[in-house]
């Protein structure tokens, strides 16, 4: 079992049984949230249990997906879309202490910002 949480601490949660790797999103809205890429694992639904909600603030970001993020110190934490069986994104930084987890592709790299470079060796998406 792992835990997690926001910056200030209004949100916290915990992940159990095995997690999937990382995906690193360099898209536009992505890029937008966390100012820089992204990188989250999926749970399923029983896999995540929220267990604190206080600052907790759902933004429907395009049709079908939401973001989900502290109102308080703005951490991006969850993203969900509606066709994804319930799945939720949850961003790999917000796990406290060594997560165990690798990076196991990026996607949207046509749409990573020129300030970096993506320097490691695992499969890239441009879309």
């Amino acid at each position: 079992m792992k835990t997690g949480s926001c910056l200030c601490g209004g949100v916290a949660y915990t992940l159990s049984g095995p997690l999937n790797d990382s995906v690193g999103c360099h898209c536009i809205q992505c890029r937008k949230t966390s100012g820089h890429y992204v990188s989250a694992t999926q749970v399923q639904p029983d896999q995540l249990t929220l267990t604190k909600t206080e600052t907790l603030t759902w933004y429907t970001s395009s049709p079908g997906a939401q973001r989900g993020f502290c109102n308080r110190c703005g951490a991006s934490l969850f993203w969900k879309h509606e066709d994804d069986d319930g799945a939720v994104s949850v961003m790999s930084g917000t796990i406290d202490g060594d997560t165990g987890l690798k990076t196991a592709k990026h996607i949207f790299t046509a749409f990573k910002g020129d300030y970096y470079d993506i320097a490691d060796t695992v499969p890239q998406r441009e879309t």
